[in-house]
C-alpha cells in the first residue's frame, strides 16, 4: 500500500496518474498549500523541503516527481507505463522524463513564485521572458511529437506522457497554452480520454482539464 501525499493539480498530480493507470492500492493524504500544511513539523519529518509530492514506500517516504515515476515504473516492470529497461525506448523515456523536469518545469515555478528571482512580482519584461522560454520549450517538444507520436515515444502511452499532460495543464491560463501547438494538443486530448485523468479530476475535486 502506498500513501501519496498530495495537493490538488501540482506536481503529485502526475504519480498520481500512475498509480491509478498502475491499479496498485493507495491511500491519499491531502495537504492544503495555501493553509501552509506543507510545513508543518509531522509533514516536514518527511520532507524536509515542504514539497509535494511525498509517496511513502513501505513506510518510507520518498519524494522528487521525476524518481517517483521511475521508482513506480521500477516496482512495476509488468505496467506499460516504462518501455522494458536495457531497450531505446527505455533510454528514450529516462531522456524525456529527465527533460521536462529541467526544461518546462522549473519556469512554471519561476512563474509562479517571483520571489525566487528576489521579487516581490515579475517585472513586465522578466514574465515575458519567461513566458518566451517556456513557448520554446513547447516547440522543442510538439516538433518531436509530430514527427514521432502521437505520444512522446510514438505509439504507446508512458508516464513521461503522463507527466507533460500535467505540464499542459498548467499552462492553461498563459498567454499561449500548450494547447496551441496542434501536436501537443492531440497529445492531450489523448492523455484526456484515459481513465486514470477522469479519475484523478474526481478524486482531487479539479473542474479544468
Amino acid at each position: 500500500m502506498y500513501t501519496l501525499y498530495y495537493a490538488p493539480g501540482a506536481a503529485s498530480m502526475a504519480v498520481h496518474l500512475a498509480l491509478l493507470e498502475l491499479g496498485v492500492p493507495y491511500r491519499l493524504e491531502r495537504l492544503d498549500l495555501k493553509a501552509g500544511a506543507q510545513h508543518a513539523p509531522a509533514y516536514r519529518a518527511l520532507n524536509p523541503h515542504g514539497t509535494v509530492p511525498t509517496l511513502l514506500v513501505e513506510g518510507h517516504p520518498r519524494s522528487e516527481t521525476i524518481a517517483l515515476l521511475i521508482l513506480l515504473a521500477e516496482r512495476h516492470p509488468q505496467s506499460a507505463l516504462a518501455p522494458a529497461p536495457g531497450t531505446d525506448a527505455r533510454a528514450a523515456w529516462l531522456q524525456w522524463l529527465v527533460h521536462l523536469g529541467n526544461a518546462p518545469m522549473p519556469l512554471f515555478r519561476l512563474l509562479a513564485y517571483p520571489a525566487d528571482l528576489g521579487a516581490e512580482r515579475h517585472a513586465p519584461e522578466t514574465r515575458a521572458a519567461l513566458e518566451r522560454r517556456l513557448e520554446a520549450c513547447w516547440d522543442f517538444i510538439d516538433a518531436h511529437v509530430t514527427k514521432a507520436g502521437p505520444y512522446l515515444l510514438g505509439a504507446a502511452c508512458t508516464s513521461a506522457d503522463l507527466l507533460l499532460a500535467m505540464l499542459m495543464r498548467w499552462s492553461r491560463h498563459a498567454p499561449r497554452p500548450a494547447t496551441a501547438w496542434p501536436a501537443l494538443a492531440r497529445l492531450a486530448d489523448l492523455v484526456r480520454t484515459r481513465p486514470s485523468w477522469r479519475r484523478v479530476h474526481e478524486l482531487e475535486g479539479l473542474a479544468a482539464w
